[in-house]
């Protein structure tokens, strides 16, 4: 049995894939949950070339029963589950009118529903054993809603509500299971040749496919946040990058005028002149026979580091440093002083 081991529902593909590589490099033997049978044997396949044990097995995150049954399976080969990581992700990105109520609720099934699920299912042997973490995968847009994204921002919404409560909850019963959450900008995934889009109303000259709205970093930026995000569970969130911090604090200091601004700008932000992609993932995975890996169409634009988190990691460290050089500040100045009399 491995002395740690790490499940990530949704691991086929994009952040998922890239976070339950990061686990393997770190020594954790890795549980892998998604729909894809490609992606999710690529995915085994490159954590066992970091020289440890990993399990693939299919489910849909919207279906509670496989789940608890997927990590049955996990912790039967590799030894109790210390980190739980929901990472799930379908969408449609289309004017809240154009989308019909069965996408819509497919959205919020994976998306939402799909992180109620992981968590009851690791709870129930997390619990028990009264030690464990699971990492919820959000997005600025958990903070912020923005046009085209209303299913998926409404979905990101609820499980920072969620996740508020469950954390009361096991205060109140003084368990050490911890949960914690890790809010990430515009990633370059295969989400955006994935996604279902639907674009009637808005003006040709936008462009026919989506992509991520700028800056965008690379999945690997994300899954270093969440592996260290589930090392350290005290802390209850992280922002990922200056831009997931920005838009929280342009939510809270000026919503209204953040209301316009994306009004003007972000159908552009999301479209690009390219053909529509002829298949979606929305209800069948498209990476059962071909494996997409984490990255998406965006390597040449994507950033692959964010110093602002890398600090963050830090800052008890930086703090300390900073005193420390106030002091010894202080401790020089009054010295000058006291050899000047």
């Amino acid at each position: 049995m491995a002395e740690k081991v790490a499940v990530v529902c949704g691991a086929s593909a994009g952040v998922g894939r890239a976070t339950a590589r990061e686990f393997a490099r770190r020594g954790y033997s890795v549980g892998l949950i998604a729909r894809g049978r490609a992606g999710l044997d690529a995915a085994a396949a490159e954590a066992r070339a970091e020289g440890v044990e990993a399990v693939a097995i299919e489910a849909d995150a919207d279906d509670a029963a496989a789940l608890r049954a997927a990590l049955e399976l996990i912790e039967d080969e590799l030894g109790p589950a210390d980190v739980w990581v929901n990472s799930a992700f379908a969408s449609v990105m289309a004017q809240f009118t154009e989308i019909e109520p069965e996408e819509y609720h497919r959205v919020t099934d994976v998306c939402y529903h799909g992180y109620v699920h992981g968590t009851w299912a690791a709870l129930e042997r997390m619990l028990p054993r009264d030690r464990g973490v699971i990492v919820h995968v959000g997005s600025a847009l958990a903070y912020r809603g923005i046009p085209m994204q209303s299913a998926y921002c409404g979905a990101k919404h609820a499980i920072r509500g969620f996740t508020d409560s469950l954390r009361v909850e096991l205060i109140a019963r003084g368990s050490k299971v911890r949960v914690t959450e890790v809010h990430l900008p515009a990633v370059n995934t295969p989400q955006f040749t994935w996604v279902r889009t639907r674009l009637d109303g808005l003006p040709q000259e936008l462009g026919g496919r989506t992509r991520p709205v700028a800056p965008v970093y690379q999945p690997e930026v994300a899954a270093r946040a969440i592996v260290w995000a589930a090392e350290h569970p005290r802390r209850r969130r992280s922002w990922v990058a200056p831009s997931t911090a920005g838009t929280v604090l342009a939510q809270r200091l000026a919503p209204r005028i953040l209301d316009h601004y994306l009004a003007r700008t972000a159908f552009k932000g999301q479209l690009r002149d390219a053909p529509p992609p002829e298949r979606d993932n929305l209800f069948e995975p498209l990476d059962t026979d071909r494996d997409f890996g984490a990255h998406g169409e965006f390597d040449g634009e994507s950033r692959d580091r964010s110093l602002s988190t890398e600090l963050s990691r830090h800052r008890r460290t930086l703090a300390l440093a900073g005193l420390a050089g106030l002091a010894t500040g202080a401790w020089g100045l009054a010295a000058v002083r006291a050899a000047r009399t």
